[in-house]
């Protein structure tokens, strides 16, 4: 399925939104990687993997498989299709569990997108950066490739039933090589200072505000 989709609906994307993609040569070929970005709204799990020629593996919301009836079966094929994982986020595990799975997806030598910022943002602003890239770059012995997006928030806004024609940039910065460079330095530092250098990465190539705090997700997110 995700052959097909891959096939069929990159071309198509490209030809109607004319998405504007700069530093794709920063992008391994091969192997394990991350692409940490920021994130604007629901449709950048669809926009990157549309832009990159290989597959990239994010995590979906688990309500987006069991939807019921044949759209429900749709949607699942879509987002599996897509190369997309369920996970639950009311669930108090799902985020130890969704770093298990993304070390898994980079152990097989797959690229593995990730929002440092755990949740959308709602103002445009860019938000401090958890750790969880940081353990996964140093765990893994991966690279980290910065992503910069812009307008995907306007793309399809809340409420909107159709995707709109806007302009979207998506800007790939030089990859962070970090394993091995932080031995013997205590794990808390260590994954912050990575987690920091990653975010100043991405401010730099979305140029988007910095929150200088967490971002929480709304609770009926």
């Amino acid at each position: 399925m995700y052959q097909v989709l891959h096939t069929v609906v990159p071309p198509v994307a490209k030809a109607v939104w004319r998405p504007r993609v700069s530093g794709l040569e920063h992008v391994p070929a091969t192997g394990g990687v991350l692409l940490a970005s920021n994130h604007l709204s629901f449709a950048d799990s669809l926009v990157i993997p549309i832009v990159v020629p290989r597959k990239v593996v994010f995590l979906a919301k688990s309500d987006y498989f069991t939807g019921p009836g044949l759209k429900g079966r749709m949607w699942k094929a879509w987002y599996e299709g897509l190369g997309a994982l369920p996970v639950d986020r009311d669930d108090s595990r799902a985020a130890l569990d969704s770093l298990d799975t993304a070390l898994a997806v980079l152990q097989r030598g797959e690229a593995f997108g990730i929002y440092p910022e755990g949740t959308r943002s709602r103002d445009g602003r860019l938000y401090r950066g958890r750790t969880g890239v940081a353990h996964l770059a140093l765990t893994a012995g991966v690279p980290i490739v910065p992503v910069g997006l812009s307008g995907t928030e306007k793309l399809q806004p809340v409420g909107a039933r159709l995707p709109r024609l806007v302009t979207v940039d998506v800007r790939f910065g030089e990859a962070l090589h970090v394993a091995g460079r932080y031995d013997g330095v205590p794990t808390g530092r260590a994954r912050r200072e990575v987690t920091d250098r990653v975010m100043a990465a991405i401010s730099a190539l979305s140029g988007q505000e910095e929150a200088g705090v967490y971002n929480e997700r709304p609770v009926d997110a």
